[in-house]
């Protein structure tokens, strides 16, 4: 899969929307082995909103962001939680064992990593007695916001610059992270919700997508002439599954969720 060009601003969108979910996360969390000062790695941190959601749980905690992209980071020091760390590096080589995490945190990321389920059951498999792993992840991989953008990169126009793999890995049925993360001796919460997001402004649900789904799409169309046909052409396409009502646009979006405490 193509590595995405990350534009914290377009993400930063919808940050309330996009923020909610860790809080809710979070707040399932039960008391860590570090009580008021755990010591926190938020892997996937992105601009840092969830980092600063862990900030306002754990206000002692230490905490470290861990994120691929260098635009991401930049601003997760400035606008995000400034008071963390932050390291730049792939969430496929972290490791846990060193330092002995009392929370690893996880909001929205694992669908882009091929072979999370054996990742998770690695970090599990490293927590003491205790510590936890809370993640959340998309479950909307059928929705019309995904199954159009597929079906058109797979039309002739678009196959030979995108019929390529670029789109995230994906996500699991909600019981393989239960079996995956009570195999690694865990007690795991899981649970999903769906989210009936109302955007408003033009093409609310195209400008949702920009920041997360499209962006590895638009890192292969160079070509500025492209990338306006082929948005052109998608926006049309969400603009019709998801029409516009009275009171703004209707964008459901289901999560899984899960928290799994080591024994």
């Amino acid at each position: 899969m193509t590595t995405p060009h990350w534009d914290p601003t377009q993400y930063l969108r919808f940050a309330d929307e996009r923020t909610r979910p860790v809080h809710e996360l979070l707040a399932r969390v039960p008391t860590l082995p570090g009580a008021d000062t755990p010591v926190i790695h938020d892997i996937g941190c992105g601009p840092g909103n969830s980092t600063a959601a862990a900030r306002q749980r754990w206000p002692h905690a230490d905490l470290t962001g861990i994120d691929n992209s260098p635009d991401m980071l930049a601003t997760a020091r400035t606008h995000g939680e400034p008071d963390a760390h932050y390291l730049l590096a792939d969430a496929r080589d972290y490791d846990p064992t060193p330092t002995a995490p009392d929370l690893i945190l996880s909001n929205a990321t694992l669908q882009w990593v091929d072979g999370h389920l054996d990742l998770l059951s690695t970090w599990a498999h490293a927590l003491k007695p205790g510590a936890a792993i809370a993640f959340q992840v998309p479950g909307n991989f059928d929705a019309p916001s995904h199954t159009l953008l597929t079906e058109l990169r797979h039309s002739p126009r678009w196959n030979p610059t995108l019929g390529h793999d670029t789109t995230p890995a994906g996500t699991h049925h909600p019981t393989d992270y239960l079996d995956t993360l009570t195999a690694a001796h865990c007690t795991v919460d899981l649970w999903e919700t769906t989210y009936y997001n109302l955007l408003t402004g033009p093409h609310p649900v195209l400008e949702w997508v920009k920041g997360t789904t499209l962006r590895p799409v638009l890192s292969r169309l160079t070509g500025p002439a492209d990338r306006t046909a082929f948005l052109t052409e998608y926006r049309t396409l969400l603009d019709q599954a998801y029409p516009a009502g009275p009171h703004g646009t209707v964008f459901p979006f289901r999560r899984i969720f899960a928290v799994a405490t080591r024994t």
